[in-house]
């Protein structure tokens, strides 16, 4: 029988069962560590937290039901000092960021799943912060923007449904000048060349999601 301890203590959340298994093979072959739970969106991550208590938890940022980053700041709610490694697909500094901020003790590429995923869980087990090096690069590219506000936001989503200026107005109970007015500093700061391009932008940075 494999006793877990003095072993790091895993749990890994996804909802692709490849990528979970994936975890699981890199995690058997390792003697100082022991997977103890597996999940599939974010709300059985929870439960699984609650009944195993990892050392350390991959959860993927993507998922049904409940994405990663409710599912991580409803575990840190309620267990504050739970290490937990974000995993995506996606380079986005908007995501990468509010993972950090909701207390993520790392960022993970899962195309770097191989070559990093191992060394980021001994370092979150150890308390240190670890991000791809690729993630890290779309922060600093990103340091100076001057960040959208919750108002121009809330326009860009709509802009990304395809609703024209006074449909946005009417919903934001604002005026057309306003709206137009947002979507002027909206272009600036996204360097976009129009609407279209603003929305690619945007999805591409996690600043919205469809």
């Amino acid at each position: 029988m494999i006793t877990s301890a003095g072993r790091i203590r895993v749990l890994a959340v996804d909802d692709h069962p490849i990528v979970r298994e994936g975890i699981a093979a890199l995690i058997a072959i390792q003697p100082d560590m022991i997977l103890v739970g597996e999940a599939s969106d974010g709300r059985e991550a929870i439960q699984q937290f609650r009944t195993h208590r990892p050392d350390v938890t991959v959860m993927d940022l993507q998922m049904p039901e409940m994405n990663g980053l409710d599912a991580l700041s409803a575990i840190r709610n309620e267990f504050p000092d739970a290490k937990v490694i974000m995993l995506t697909t996606y380079k986005s500094d908007t995501q990468i960021v509010r993972a950090l901020k909701a207390g993520a003790q790392g960022y993970l590429l899962k195309s770097a799943l191989h070559k990093e995923l191992l060394q980021t869980i001994r370092a979150a087990n150890a308390g240190k912060k670890t991000i791809s090096p690729e993630a890290s690069l779309e922060i600093v590219e990103h340091a100076t923007d001057d960040a959208l506000t919750p108002a121009e936001i809330s326009v860009l989503r709509l802009i990304a449904t395809g609703r024209a200026n006074k449909e946005i107005a009417d919903q934001l109970s604002t005026t057309e000048e306003s709206v137009k007015s947002r979507v002027r500093s909206i272009l600036s700061k996204l360097g976009a060349s129009d609407r279209t391009h603003a929305t690619t932008i945007a999805l591409k940075r996690g600043i919205i999601e469809l």
